[in-house]
């Protein structure tokens, strides 16, 4: 299994799993007409969205590169992703408005065991979807399936929230039921803006963490014949990056002495983490 069907499976689980709990939690949320259950089921939805978006990124990402795409086509990820933070933010006024007038209303809900076992039901299955997409994640170095790995722990700790608020409101305090429903469009929110920068910063073509180019150049230098580095930035394409280098070298070097240098620093980087491809740029000292 390499990356994209790896990927693949994630998306094809979280869509099947939040379709079930999507069902029950909005099901339970409007007989009972508690805000937090049915805030939760919108996430769901969202989380929905998420995972089709997801799966249609991935696709289109695990394409070639043909003639109009020579790097491939690895922003589909970010483009995408982009799509499920504007998706979120929607999902967070809607959510906050019907918690607001539930509060102002002072609209209780009715009380039912359903509620306690909807949640209960949620926390282990997302529990159980974290921990096997984490792993997976980790294991392929997949920053697509890592996210998805933290939205699932974020679900766990919403779904909790709504827990105590149905608990609460048990016990006839009821303004925490639409209270919690507020700080759930808020972590919506959060997520959906925190998506949504990450996105942009590959797509405005952010470079690579500078630590990351300092060890780079360190190790460039350290090649025999390489009199210092000018320069070296990187380009993200997708979920790799184009490493362009300018060295300077001795002036009475030959070009093929040039050129040896020059192919010894590509292939020294090349196979690095995160490193889709090299260009390096040889002048005279």
């Amino acid at each position: 299994m390499d990356r994209y069907s790896a990927t693949k499976r994630v998306a094809i689980l979280g869509i099947g799993l939040n379709i079930i709990l999507l069902i029950l939690k909005l099901l339970i949320g409007f007989i009972s007409k508690s805000q937090g259950m049915i805030a939760d089921g919108f996430n769901s939805a969202g989380d929905v969205f998420a995972s089709v978006m997801t799966y249609l990124g991935n696709k289109i990402a695990s394409m070639p590169e043909d003639k109009s795409h020579p790097y491939g086509h690895g922003k589909a990820e970010y483009i995408f992703s982009m799509i499920i933070s504007f998706s979120l933010l929607l999902v967070t006024f809607q959510v906050l408005k019907s918690s607001v007038v539930a509060i102002i209303t002072k609209q209780s809900f009715i009380f039912s065991w359903w509620l306690i076992v909807v949640a209960s039901i949620t926390v282990v299955l997302k529990t159980a979807l974290w921990i096997y997409t984490y792993r997976i994640g980790k294991k392929w170095d997949n920053l697509l399936i890592i996210a998805n790995a933290e939205d699932h722990r974020n679900d766990i700790l919403v779904t909790l929230s709504t827990l105590l608020g149905i608990i609460l409101g048990a016990r006839k305090i009821y303004w925490v039921d639409g209270l919690v429903g507020i700080g759930i469009s808020l972590w919506i929110g959060y997520t959906g803006i925190r998506i949504f920068i990450s996105a942009y910063n590959v797509l405005m073509d952010t470079n690579i963490d500078q630590d990351y180019l300092i060890r780079l150049k360190e190790e460039i230098e350290a090649i025999k014949g390489v009199d210092h580095v000018d320069s070296i930035n990187a380009k993200p394409i997708g979920v790799s990056f184009i490493v362009i280098v300018k060295v300077s070298v001795s002036g009475t070097m030959t070009v093929e002495q040039g050129h040896s240098i020059a192919a010894q620093i590509k292939e020294k980087i090349k196979n690095k983490k995160n490193i889709g491809d090299v260009v390096v740029h040889v002048n005279p000292a």
